[in-house]
């Protein structure tokens, strides 16, 4: 979820109902070296609370130590660990979901963060590196024997990227197994309450993870409460939704200036569902994702044909 959980998005997530954010994740070396662009992103407003800090790396000291810095920096509620990233530059390197394929190692960096924070520490993962290797209950056992206090698992192997559909028949068989007493977190494919409260009800699982699903609609997390309270799912109008995104991209700019902040916010606008359908809408929403100013921008998303 880089680029998408910045300050901005948390915020409006936790007051849509997200019950826990994350940063978006930050290289330990990145820390360590005290580049500025990362450090920036350790930052954790108070009105996020409860948020996490989530780091990424393959050096178990390296890790360790920006631990102990991003703990100092943001004070966070809980610090991640990474260990399900599959995109190349990160797993080809041998962090992330690279991992999988050096269980020591990833357990040496779990004991290595744990004794360096005092707040708990967690830990993101896959089922395992490929289909013929689904390695995820056992390494669960160990993971929790390292010192993680809590376990998400994405319900994809490394191999499979973000394609295919989420199995979630290992992430149930974890949370089944007797031996695992620490919270068990399952993600992949929620993008809706009626699919978060089958995945509760058939799993069991503690909690559950919501990432590429929150992407230009954070509404989903209100959904996602008002159906587990057995609620209907809330339905607003056009202009309700629009409303959110307009609130979004003000957001954006405020945290990180009209420029940047209409950069970070084109992948929520790009991903959106509230203009799926719209007839002949191609081209109005490329002019969308190439506008440079807000007032641009604003006065685009305004012409958009109401349904």
């Amino acid at each position: 979820m880089e680029d998408v959980t910045d300050a901005s998005f948390r915020l409006i997530a936790r007051e849509f109902g997200a019950s826990l954010v994350y940063s978006e994740f930050v290289s330990s070396d990145a820390i360590i070296r005290s580049v500025r662009s990362s450090l920036a992103k350790l930052h954790i407003d108070d009105r996020e609370r409860p948020a996490a800090v989530q780091i990424y790396g393959k050096d178990p000291d390296v890790m360790a130590e920006a631990a102990r810095v991003a703990v100092e920096e943001a004070h966070p509620d809980l610090l991640d660990i990474n260990f399900g990233c599959p995109v190349k530059k990160v797993a080809g390197k041998g962090a992330g979901s690279g991992l999988l394929r050096d269980v020591p190692r990833m357990l040496a960096i779990t004991e290595a963060v744990r004794r360096a924070v005092s707040v708990p520490v967690t830990v993101k993962t896959r089922l395992g590196w490929d289909l013929e290797h689904i390695i995820i209950e056992d390494l669960a056992e160990k993971l929790q024997d390292a010192g993680a206090m809590a376990l998400t698992i994405h319900g994809r192997t490394r191999s499979q990227m973000y394609t295919g559909e989420a199995d979630w028949a290992p992430i149930s068989r974890v949370k089944a197994n007797a031996r695992i007493t620490i919270p068990v977190i399952g993600n992949g494919d929620i993008t809706d309450g009626e699919t978060a409260l089958r995945r509760f009800e058939e799993t069991g699982v503690d909690a559950i993870m919501v990432g590429r699903g929150a992407i230009g609609r954070p509404w989903i997390f209100e959904e996602i409460s008002e159906v587990l309270k057995g609620h209907d799912k809330p339905v607003h109008d056009f202009e309700w939704y629009l409303s959110v995104l307009k609130r979004q991209i003000d957001e954006s700019i405020a945290h990180s200036g009209e420029k940047g902040g209409i950069l970070h916010i084109r992948r929520h606008l790009a991903a959106t569902p509230l203009f799926k359908g719209i007839p002949d809408f191609r081209q109005q929403k490329i002019a969308i994702l190439r506008a440079e100013t807000r007032a641009e921008l604003f006065a685009l998303l305004d012409a958009v044909p109401r349904p």
